[in-house]
């Protein structure tokens, strides 16, 4: 519910209406079949539905990378900062 939630207002903050359905029925799941209580990120404006599915293709595949810093550290991931010293990355 909460990756739902996160990106519904990353839509949002891009000037995307959205609204989050079923983000309360994972307590049921078992009544119900559990592929149908999983939240779903809905577009209130369809024409917006090609620029959401973008940006949450984005969101989605965030590039990873690898550096060494200063420190001698290898900092692999998304992380723009030394986990050892606290330097920035590179740029």
């Amino acid at each position: 519910m909460a990756i739902a939630n996160l990106w519904a207002e990353a839509l949002g903050n891009l000037g995307i209406a959205t609204s989050v359905q079923r983000q309360f029925l994972s307590g049921i799941a078992g009544e119900l079949p559990p592929d149908q209580c999983l939240p779903e990120v809905w577009v209130t404006h369809p024409e917006q539905q090609e620029q959401a599915r973008e940006v949450l293709y984005h969101l989605q595949h965030v590039p990873q990378r690898r550096w060494t810093c200063g420190c001698g550290e290898l900092v692999e991931g998304g992380f723009e900062q030394c986990w050892s010293c606290l330097a920035p990355m590179p740029v």
